[in-house]
């Protein structure tokens, strides 16, 4: 069976994104989908999108890492999956409306640029460990931040898998942050995620959560977003911060479409 693919990134978050409004291909597919992501053995990718018909909704996102199993919610993936709807003339206007699996999403689509509207925030949990501050939170998707000197000289894969597989995070995985604060520019992070078990040039939801912690901190790049340099280039998450929380959060950055093209499955 010859199979019709798109690939698209979002700061170097790369994904196989494949049209199934004809509901030909089951979810479920866990193997074909890590096999297409595998980049020795198939066309890889850190995960996979399926845009699919959803009743209320422009569209649905059913999403996978990069290891074929399903998974929180995925933000780059989001911005490009909407820009990929808009592409397939699923979206008529700018604007969209979509069911992930964290709920109801909406994005702004401008050229290249898109802006998601990610899930409020309620609680950013922080402990202390050897004197060094740990920030736990939910953007969608679960994320540990902490605060780092010489990230580009830091080994983010050995230290983020030890987190990520550490006593309090082994059974359902966590995504590792590692953010410095820099005088003379925006604060670089890098991101170590669960499912693709490695670090990717960007996450989004890494990113958001970053953001959040930097503006809980009052080290944001200004009152209402935070400006965030990523492996793969910048994005931006907007926010509406008061004590009960972080309310109006938009990630916005740009997407763009690789290549497609058809692989036999």
């Amino acid at each position: 069976m010859k199979l019709k693919f798109y690939k698209y990134e979002g700061t170097g978050n790369d994904f196989v994104i494949i049209d199934n409004r004809n509901g030909k291909l089951k979810a479920n597919n866990y193997k074909l989908w890590e096999k297409l992501c595998d980049r020795r053995f198939g066309i890889g990718a850190d995960g996979l999108m399926l845009l699919q018909n959803k009743k209320g909704y422009d569209f649905e996102m059913y999403y996978v890492n990069a290891d074929g199993k399903p998974t929180s919610m995925c933000g780059n993936g989001g911005r490009c999956i909407t820009h990929f709807a808009k592409k397939m003339g699923v979206i008529k206007g700018n604007k969209a409306h979509f069911l992930a699996i964290d709920g109801d999403h909406e994005a702004l689509i401008k050229g290249e640029v898109v802006k998601l509207k990610m899930k409020d925030v309620d609680e950013v949990k922080i402990k202390v460990e050897a004197k060094k501050e740990q920030f736990i939170l939910n953007t969608g998707s679960p994320h540990y931040v902490t605060f780092a000197e010489n990230v580009m000289q830091s080994d983010i894969v050995e230290q983020g898998r030890a987190i990520r597989n550490s006593k309090d995070f082994k059974k359902e995985g966590i995504n590792v942050n590692f953010v410095e604060l820099r005088k003379k520019d925006i604060p670089l992070l890098r991101t170590y995620e669960r499912g693709v078990e490695d670090e990717t040039l960007s996450c989004g939801t890494g990113t958001v959560a970053t953001a959040l912690v930097l503006a809980e901190k009052d080290k944001s790049t200004a009152k209402d977003h935070c400006d965030l340099q990523t492996m793969g280039g910048k994005l931006k998450v907007w926010f509406s911060k008061s004590k009960n929380g972080f309310k109006d959060v938009y990630l916005e950055g740009p997407v763009k479409m690789v290549y497609s093209g058809i692989i036999e499955i």
